[in-house]
């Protein structure tokens, strides 16, 4: 039983060490707390910008009379390349292939059609917290 349960988590055992040595890495594992309702207000207020090639958004934060007050931040593609570190620049972007994509949502048991929406639901248990 347990020779068969070691045969299953090899296959995982590469796909983790070429994961810890993409450039993604960080991305996957950075352990910063982000609020749901941070990332809410978030996507409720951004806005591309294509001539600017930036993206804007509003957060809120407290002021010193601890009134909540909106904040525009804007980025662009450069910055979420140095904060993630993914190591990229223009001319050679970090590119996940379609395939392997699609063959993480399958192996993390998602049910619905890849290219459609990604409701918590069509995953199994440990992924749709």
């Amino acid at each position: 039983m347990l020779e068969e349960n070691y045969a299953n988590i090899t296959p995982f055992k590469a796909m983790a060490k070429f994961l810890r040595e993409s450039r993604i890495n960080k991305a996957l594992t950075d352990r910063t707390k982000v609020y749901e309702s941070h990332v809410r207000m978030f996507w409720k207020s951004v806005r591309y910008d294509e001539k600017e090639k930036m993206i804007y958004s509003a957060i809120q934060k407290k002021d010193e009379k601890d009134k909540d007050i909106d904040i525009e931040v804007k980025f662009n593609v450069g910055d979420l390349r140095r904060v993630l570190d993914l190591g990229d620049t223009d001319d050679d972007p970090t590119i996940v292939p379609e395939r392997l994509c699609k063959g993480l949502w399958f192996r993390m048991g998602f049910t619905g059609h890849v290219n459609g929406k990604y409701l918590k639901s069509t995953f199994i248990k440990p992924y749709n917290l």
